[in-house]
């Protein structure tokens, strides 16, 4: 049976959606990261959700996931050429959330740890 959206945003939401897709996606717009760079990134992730939403994007075609054979093992994440779509997308989100900071408190040094536009 195929799926029926009411509106197209929930495809969207479907695939990136949630409180921790949105901000690995964003990391990831800098280039490749690996699991441990992931998790120093977003310290409030446990590492159990971390490798389920990293499997989820994987599966969902947005990331790339490149396993080295050698010891230690090595993976590395990045975005997919189909994931590399959204970075317009993900740009505009940390964008308006920069604003909506800065609208709500004032300023975003204090507030904002980290800016995925200024890197």
């Amino acid at each position: 049976m195929d799926k029926k959206y009411n509106i197209s945003v929930e495809a969207t939401l479907e695939v990136i959606g949630g409180k921790w897709k949105p901000v690995i996606l964003c990391h990831l717009i800098n280039g490749k990261k690996r699991t441990g760079e992931l998790k120093r990134l977003i310290p409030n992730i446990t590492q159990k959700m971390l490798t389920q939403q990293l499997r989820e994007l994987e599966q969902a075609g947005i990331i790339n996931r490149k396993v080295y054979n050698q010891v230690p093992p090595k993976v590395e994440y990045e975005l997919s050429e189909y994931g590399e779509t959204l970075k317009d997308v993900l740009h505009r989100l940390c964008l308006w959330g920069e604003n909506h900071i800065r609208r709500t408190y004032g300023e975003t040094e204090s507030h904002l740890e980290e800016s995925v536009l200024n890197k």
